[in-house]
């Protein structure tokens, strides 16, 4: 089992910056952000892994960086020049032993 605990997120202005955290239960090796939006898939954001391997979608590549504290079994987003697309459920992802687990969710909004 895995708890995966998230905080950050609100509402800013297009341009603006914002960081989400997430603290898991135990060690994770691989660890990520998804977003969804009302109607939309869960869709990825950005993973790391515990070596720091990152992938990043195309649309955030630039502007958001994914990090991760192994010591502490943290991970943040880091998320500049907001843009109102970027609007939506940002949520916590962990991959453990084949499972995969999810955070409770945190509401970005980006208004123009």
């Amino acid at each position: 089992q895995v708890q995966l605990v998230e905080s950050g997120g609100g509402l800013v202005q297009a341009g603006e910056s914002l960081r989400l955290s997430c603290a898991a239960s135990r060690t994770i090796v691989k660890m990520g952000w998804y977003r969804q939006t009302p109607g939309g898939q869960r869709d990825l954001v950005a993973t790391r892994t515990i070596s720091g391997i990152t992938d990043y979608v195309d649309s955030v590549r630039g502007r958001f960086t994914i990090s991760r504290d192994n010591a502490k079994n943290t991970m943040d987003l880091q998320m500049n020049s907001l843009v109102p697309e970027d609007t939506a459920v940002y949520y916590c992802y962990a991959l453990y032993l084949g499972e995969e687990y999810w955070g409770q969710g945190t509401q970005v909004t980006v208004s123009s």
